[in-house]
This record gives C-alpha cells, structure tokens and sequence, in this order.
C-alpha cells in the first residue's frame, strides 16, 4: 500500500515560456530557430535510406536499463536514444513537456512502426505550478466525407477484411501528432519545436542500431512493404530486411523535421506536406505489380487544415485514498480504468490472497469493458454518459453482480448508466462484441525538477501503421481510422457509438494515467497494446496500490486481459501461476495470441518516492526491454 507522503512542498514556478501565436505563427518563430541549427540544412529531396548521413554511426547497441532512481527529473520509454534525448532537455533547462516532445520526435526515428508524424496520441500533465492535471487530445479525425458504411464492401455489403482496411488509404486519419506538440508547447513547454526536433535530426541522419525487435517488426511487415514503393525504398534499404547490428538511417525524415523547424507546423497542416500528404492517401503509391489492393482514401487537403488538438478535462476518480487522472473520450481509457477502480473500490483486495484479488480484477474489467463498447465513442460526435459511468453509484451497482467465488459467463450485457441505481440489478442481455485495436503503440513518462509530469501515449496504430509511406518524407501514415466499428448494428440493436462519422475521432483505449497522493504526483503509467492497454494500466495500479509490489515488480508481474470475452488471455508465467485456481472459480484462461505472442504491453512508468527522489521504470523484457533515466542518480 501507498504510505504518505514527506510534507508537501510548494513547487516553483516553471521557467518562463516564450509567447506563443496559434498555429500559424508558429512558423515564424521557427525561422531563427532553424538558423541556429547546428545540423546542416538539407533540400527537401534527401539522399536515399541505404546512403551515410553521417560520418560516425553508432557502433554498438546502446545499453538499456529498467530502473533509476534519483533526482532532477526523470524519464522512461521504450528506446534508449528516446530516453537520453528527454533526459539532456531537462539537464539544459528543459521542464516535462519539452522532453516528451523531444523524446517523441526522436521516437518517430528510432521507433517508426509504431511512432511517426504521421499518427497521433493522448497526453496527460500534471502543471506543478498550479496543482492542475491537464489531458490534451491529439487523436487523429475521419475526412469530411467518411459517412458510417465507409469500411462496408460495396461489391459484397460486407465489411471489408480488417487487413485489407489496414493497408490502404481508407484506413489512414488526419494526423494529430504536429497539432499536439504545438498545441503542448504553446500551453506547458517553455522550449520551440525546432530546438526541440534537433536531437531527432541527429539521431536520423547518424542512424541507429537495428536490434531484434526491429527487424522482427520490419520482417513481418515485409510482403506489405515491398508493395508500396516509397515504403519499400525506405525501410527495405537494398531490398533487404535491416540486419540485426546494422545501422538505420532516415535523411528523409531528417529533412522533414528541417522544414518543420523552418517552416512550422503550417506547413503539414496547410502547407506543401498536407498537400503530399492528401494526395498519397488519395492515391497510394502502390507498385504496378502488387500483391494486393490498396484502397484510396478520401482524404483531402481541407481535411488537414480543419484539424486541431483539443485541451480536455480529464477523467478522474478516488481510490484508496489517491486520486487517479485519466484520458477522457475519444478515448476510452479514462472511463474505462476509472470505472473499473471504482468497482473494486467495492472489495477488499488482499496481498495475502492475490488469487482473489485477481478475480475481482478481471470481473471488474469485464464490466467496464461491456460499458465502454456500449457507451464511449467520440463525445464531440455523441452523447457519453461519462459522469455516470464514474459515479459511485454505477459501480456499486455494478459490483454486484460480481460473485466472490464465481465468474461471470462473458459477454455479459452492458449496465444502464442513468443516475437511477438499486441495491442490486439483474444483468442485460445485449452484447456486442470487443473490436480489434493493433497492440502497435508506445508510451513515455517524464517529471522535472519542478514537479511537472508528463504521460503520453503516442501511436500510428499497427506495426507500421497503413504501409503507406509519404514520398520523400520519411515517416509512415497512420491507419487509426480502422479503430472504428465496421458494421453498423442491426435493425433492433443498440447504437453503436464507435461508427465512422464525417471529423470523428476513433475511440481507442490509450490510458495516460496519473496518480496523485495529497495532491501531489505518486504514479505516472502508460503502456502501449491496443485494447489491452486498459487492463494492463488497471493491473498495474492494483498491483502497485493495492497489492503492495514496489513498481519495478507491479510492472513487471506477470499479465493477464479480460475484454469482456469467454476467455482470459495471458501470459504464460501468468497461467502457470495463478491458472489453476482462477479455472477453478470459472475463468477460462489461454495464452495471449498476440501480436507479439504470449507478450501483452510493453509499460513505462514513474513512481515519485519522496520530494525531489523519483523512480523511473521501463520493461526488463517485454518487447526488448525499455529505458529508464534520471538526471541525478542516487548513491
């Protein structure tokens, strides 16, 4: 359990932001930036992927470690380059946001299958000068002229296969990632994108390591690759899958990133890129000898240029004496972990019994989750009864019909969030069943020496997002939009909240958590898996709050998801475990098929021990491992 904490402190005010215009005037204050750079300027068609960019390339794979502790501020990603590019922000003055900003462009280097410009993420930021926790929506939109059948096979009046959907331009939303930063930066960071791109500049035209994960990730993706030409030159340089202990560059993307430092951001929104990047998804850059169909989307320039990143209020409910922020809708990570907390907030969760603690963490995830495929959709599109589904009254209501000794048979039926609850109320009987998200994402946490703390969780959607690279720029597009429903219900059915809609955002199960103790920061947590995201953040948090492991053994316990399906995925070390006596009170446990197999999440997190002493913490193993740093290691 969370002792409290050392007397508070009151946080200094954070360094002194520049002034800020919107959007369009970003750019002109990114034209001294550009002039300072101390990367050359490149023109705007730069050297192929197989050329050297830089006269010396890393020559061995950099040393990755899962925990730090200590002071002055702290980061932890899934990358090694990410992680050191946020840590020298704060060691020059940096605070939080500008080192996630940082940390994120350097991602869409070293990590492009799963980060890129070219998609976008949901942040959260606890502002230590006012004790304020902030969400900021950087979900990518439909096009204007999606309508609700769009993934609906005109030739069949079936929905189109989901493979099919992913690689094509149909697939690909208006990217919200450049709007977020600039959106991030002008509120919170004290620091310009141009300055902020540099690392990732260097770290583009140097190159880095190609490690297994990489190649593994590039390998399965290969036939998709080889099938889009821009993709193709780009990540299978010489034809080839990158080797283990190669070195990758990208000068495309270098260059990129020169012109948004010059340019601004207007130029991806309003500009020349929105320009290239409307007419690829239009019309794909496909080879005339493809394997597949790749499908135009219905993209257009205006598209980019009614985009904007939205501040939200986050979600937030108490639990064991914390208060747990989370990202509100479009996304469905917010009031999905919180609904969940506030079921088990019915319980007693006992260390000593980790078995029965497990049971009401899966039967209290299998509820949330028939609530969120019932109710949570884009609530700028429609209505999400967000205020009951976290009410106290909901989840008792809720947490009622979970047995102690028995599991639910799944699906079960969502509840009736209307402000009118009894003692006890029998299940429904209407459930729909889980859509599938691409596990391919990532997160990233940091805190500064002032207090402020970043969670952000970032993505293109699957690994390698639609395969669709933009022509010489360096970076793929997304394929979010296949997060929405593909079928509309049937005559008599519910709605659907997650049907495609003209500038809707896809709901999605990113959970950029943050929990605060007396008002003050105690845990940042996030991890990528698609739909699965929800269940790891929640699991994390019992293990951590209610379990009493440290964080390093939360996060890297074993897993296991419960999505409001028959069966309970999991990890194997899980199942060998705990299976036998969760089958014993009806769950019917089975290994995670993936992608990857057997593996569910690749968390990060931050855990802020004392004033001024944080620990940060990355996977050991999963996925590669990840990487944790602190500006001032303790002794």
């Amino acid at each position: 359990m969370f002792r409290s904490p050392s007397p508070s402190h009151a946080p200094p005010a954070r360094a002194p932001k520049p002034s800020r215009g919107s959007r369009r005037t970003a750019a002109a204050a990114a034209l001294a930036v550009a002039a300072s750079l101390t990367v050359p300027a490149a023109p705007a068609a730069a050297a192929p992927a197989t050329m050297p960019a830089h006269p010396r390339p890393p020559a061995k794979q950099p040393v990755k470690q899962a925990v730090a502790t200590g002071y002055g501020g702290a980061v932890s990603t899934v990358d090694p380059d990410a992680s050191r590019t946020a840590l020298e922000v704060l060691r020059r003055g940096g605070n939080a946001m500008d080192a996630a900003v940082a940390a994120g462009a350097t991602l869409g280097v070293t990590e492009p299958y799963v980060a890129a410009i070219g998609g976008g993420g949901y942040m959260t930021y606890y502002d230590a000068r006012t004790r304020r926790v902030h969400a900021l929506d950087g979900r990518e939109f439909a096009p204007k002229r999606m309508k609700q059948d769009a993934f609906i096979d005109p030739a069949t009046g079936r929905p189109l296969p989901f493979d099919q959907a992913v690689t094509s331009g149909l697939g690909v939303g208006v990217p919200g990632t450049l709007a977020q930063w600039d959106l991030a930066l002008r509120r919170f960071g004290t620091r310009d994108l141009g300055t902020l791109l540099r690392p990732a500049i260097k770290v583009a035209d140097r190159g880095f390591v190609v490690d297994q994960e990489f190649h593994d990730q590039t390998s399965t993706n290969e036939a998709r690759f080889r099938d889009i030409v821009p993709t193709r030159r780009l990540f299978l340089p010489g034809g080839k899958v990158p080797a283990v202990g190669s070195v990758f560059r990208n000068p495309d993307l270098a260059g990129t990133y020169r012109e948004l430092a010059r340019r601004g951001t207007d130029w991806f929104y309003e500009g020349g890129l929105g320009e290239e990047i409307a007419r690829t998804v239009a019309k794909p850059p496909v080879d005339p000898k493809a394997t597949r169909n790749v499908r135009p989307g219905l993209m257009e320039r205006g598209d980019l240029a009614a985009y904007r990143a939205v501040p939200r209020e986050p979600t937030h409910v108490p639990y064991r004496g914390t208060d747990v922020y989370g990202m509100p809708p479009s996304s469905s990570g917010g009031s999905t972990v919180g609904e969940a907390l506030n079921i088990l907030g019915n319980f007693r969760l006992d260390a000593r019994d980790p078995v029965t603690a497990l049971h009401y963490y899966l039967e209290a995830s299998k509820l949330a989750y028939a609530d969120r495929g019932r109710y949570v959709g884009d609530a700028d599109k429609v209505d999400v009864p967000l205020d009951e589904l976290l009410s106290s009254g909901f989840a008792r209501e809720r947490a009622c019909l979970i047995k102690p000794d028995r599991a639910a048979a799944a699906p079960v039926a969502p509840g009736s969030p209307d402000g009118s609850y009894a003692p006890c109320v029998p299940p429904g009987t209407q459930t729909r069943a889980l859509a599938f998200e691409g596990p391919q994402t990532t997160h990233l946490n940091v805190a500064d020496k002032w207090g402020n703390v970043v969670a952000y969780t970032l993505s293109i959607e699957q690994f390698g997002g639609s395969g669709i690279t933009v022509p010489g720029r360096g970076f793929l597009l997304n394929n979010e939009l296949t997060d929405f429903s593909f079928q509309p219900p049937a005559p008599g059915q519910a709605p659907d909240p997650n049907l495609p809609g003209p500038r809707k955002r896809p709901r999605s199960s990113m959970s950029p958590t943050l929990v605060l103790k007396d008002g003050r920061p105690k845990l940042a947590v996030g991890t990528p898996g698609g739909s699965t995201i929800i269940t790891t953040v929640l699991q994390i948090l019992v293990n951590r709050i209610d379990l009493g492991m440290d964080l390093p053994t939360a996060l890297n316990a074993p897993r296991a998801t419960q999505r409001n399906t028959p069966q309970v995925f999991a990890e194997q070390p899980f199942i060998d475990r705990y299976g036998r006596d969760l089958a014993a009170r009806g769950h019917r446990l089975e290994p995670f098929p993936g992608p990857p197999a057997g593996v569910i999440g690749a968390a990060t997190g931050l855990e802020f021990l004392r004033p001024g002493l944080v620990q940060a913490v990355a996977e050991p193993t999963r996925r590669g491992g990840g990487s944790a740093l602190v500006v001032r290691p303790s002794r």
